[in-house]
């Protein structure tokens, strides 16, 4: 028997059959012997229907009074899913995030866990009751109620079997696991059995939407297995999906690529002309981080004249504000002969981590991208990854080639070691 949480998304309980759907998984899983803490998300749009009737009142909402409203999502979903499993004859009882008392900090709209009290839950489970507990949400030390931002209930599932000891979290979503890149753009893409925690959490940083980044980082800390499966199969089959786990632990496949992945969400800026002077990455990236904007890929490019170019790229979506950051502070904070922007540019990233001992995979990639006449602007490497910044029209192309070029679509030599 063993200690399991299961995480379901919007998608997996959008509706009151795919409730019963999740219901009947449970009801399996609970025949077999394990005990069972479930985290769910609200039903598929509701949090954005709660978000959109907040906003339709005031187009900047509290962000306390925000979470009132979003928490409810959740709620409602744990109440729906406790009482399938009654009508199944199965024991359950559900919890909110204050309930379970998992103690955030108070940064409405986008908090961090600090504590679990587990004792209720273990409990239950001890007299053999399933747990349910609402994902997303918390509770702060005045007793408000906090949400831990989009994606949260990955979070919540994670944190909760790091705090349950459990012997594994399984994330339930509308893909059976994590591919070698997104197999509506390579349909040869191919289902990787295992992944360790390092590839999973680049691959989470660089466009891959399957597990929230915060939950990766989460589960590597407190070393939580995690699981990622399909909550669309016959309920009653059994599948393997993704294990993602560590790399000591296992036998990992002899993969030396793990994965192509990719970001269309990307805009570049370049400060032209600017002093090549100490602090000057401060004077121009200060501003922008001042404004909680994220910069991700950084090129500085050194002239002979004593000035220099800067280049950095931004989420698409905060790239009009950081232009205008930029344009207030040239002239002040420092001085640059122009500022020029481009908003439909993409990332695109090969990540393995046997990218550790091999030689020569940044010059296949680039001789890959050489050979389709993508251009590329910027690079960034890691020990796992290698990422590229192309124009955007590029992209499909650019993942197809190199999926292709890394033999992606091929089963792994099994290890004999």
């Amino acid at each position: 028997m063993a200690l399991i949480v299961q995480k379901y998304g919007g998608t997996s309980v959008g509706s009151t059959e795919r409730i019963r759907d999740v219901a009947r998984r449970i009801a399996r899983f609970r025949r077999e012997g394990h005990q069972l803490v479930v985290v769910v998300s609200a039903m598929s749009g509701e949090t954005n229907r709660l978000l959109a009737l907040a906003r339709d009142l005031s187009p900047d909402p509290d962000p306390r009074e925000l979470d009132v409203v979003a928490a409810t999502g959740e709620q409602v979903t744990i109440g729906l899913l406790a009482i399938a499993l009654h009508s199944m004859g199965l024991k359950a009882r559900s919890y909110t995030g204050a309930q379970v008392r998992i103690l955030t900090d108070s940064a409405f709209t986008k908090a961090r866990i600090l504590a679990i009290d587990e004792a209720n839950m273990r409990a239950d489970l001890d007299a053999g009751c399933i747990v349910i507990v609402a994902g997303f949400q918390g509770v702060d030390g005045e007793g408000n109620i906090t949400t831990l931002g989009r994606g949260g209930s990955d979070t919540s599932g994670v944190a909760l079997a790091a705090a349950l000891h459990a012997d594994e979290c399984q994330i339930y979503t509308d893909v059976d696991g994590v591919y070698t890149t997104d197999p509506r753009i390579v349909p040869e893409a191919r289902r990787l059995a295992r992944l360790t925690f390092e590839e999973m959490l680049e691959m989470s940083s660089l466009g891959s939407k399957v597990l929230q980044i915060r939950s990766v980082e989460f589960a590597g800390k407190y070393r939580v297995k995690l699981r990622v499966l399909s909550s669309f199969e016959d309920p009653e089959a059994t599948s393997s999906g993704t294990l993602i786990t560590f790399e000591e632990d296992d036998v990992m496949e002899q993969a030396i690529i793990s994965g192509i992945a990719f970001n269309r969400d990307e805009a570049k800026i370049s400060v032209m002309g600017v002093e090549d002077r100490p602090g000057i990455a401060y004077a121009i990236l200060g501003p922008v981080a001042a404004t909680n904007i994220d910069v991700d890929m950084i090129v500085q490019n050194i002239g002979a004249s004593g000035h220099t170019d800067f280049s950095f790229t931004v989420n698409r979506t905060e790239y009009e504000q950081a232009m205008e950051v930029l344009l207030r502070e040239r002239g002040t904070a420092f001085k640059a002969r122009e500022i020029i922007g481009d908003n439909r540019i993409c990332k695109v990233s090969v990540v393995g981590i046997g990218m550790r001992s091999h030689v020569g995979l940044a010059s296949k990639m680039f001789k890959t991208l050489a050979d389709e006449g993508i251009n590329i602007q910027m690079i960034s490497t890691s020990e796992i990854k290698i990422s590229v910044v192309i124009d955007e029209k590029y992209l499909e192309l650019a993942v197809r080639m190199l999926h292709r070029a890394f033999e992606l679509e091929k089963e792994p030599v099994p290890s004999t070691a």
